[in-house]
């Protein structure tokens, strides 16, 4: 009887523990970075949280316009990830100014050596908030050293609870007015 007692003792200390194990990973990993300017935001590039610095730099094409609908103007822009070898790899992220300060979203990998043109909102009347970021790349079957000649455009909208960007397919045909 002793044992009995004993093993259910060991289980509930077993199940206590890997409760709270369970909960304090998934408080780490709801913990959001704030940053007093929208350069010092922390962003996720390959699953890994990360900083403006040496493998991630700040590339340019701002777009400064309300992502979330707060008044509060926010900030989309490229960056570039090297992580070692030849490849320098474009991302768009953004950054939302909320009254906490800066809050950076996942990357959206656009592409290995493109070269970046523009970035500004759809005009599409039915994206609100959907942003174009537009590109030139290679040509299928291209190898990575010739220039990149190819026009591409991808179309983004940030979903605001994951901060994460979804892809919006233009002129689909199922739209609706």
């Amino acid at each position: 009887m002793n044992k009995s007692i004993m093993g259910i003792l060991v289980v509930g200390i077993i199940l206590v523990g890997g409760f709270f194990a369970l909960n304090s990973y998934i408080y780490n990993e709801k913990q959001v970075f704030t940053a007093d300017n929208y350069k010092d935001a922390e962003f996720v590039i390959e699953g890994e949280r990360v900083r403006l610095g040496s493998d991630v730099r700040y590339f340019g094409n701002e777009l400064f316009t309300d992502l979330n609908s707060d008044s509060r103007e926010d900030v989309v822009f490229l960056v570039t990830y090297e992580p070692g070898g030849s490849g320098t790899f474009y991302y768009a992220v953004a950054v939302l100014n909320t009254k906490e300060g800066y809050i950076g979203s996942d990357g959206y990998l656009l592409g290995d050596r493109i070269a970046p043109q523009t970035t500004h909102l759809s005009e599409n009347p039915i994206h609100k908030n959907v942003i174009v970021v537009n590109f030139a790349d290679r040509n299928p079957g291209e190898p990575m050293t010739t220039e990149p000649s190819l026009g591409k455009s991808a179309y983004l909208k940030l979903d605001i609870e994951n901060m994460q960007w979804g892809i919006v397919v233009p002129d689909f045909e199922g739209e609706s007015r």
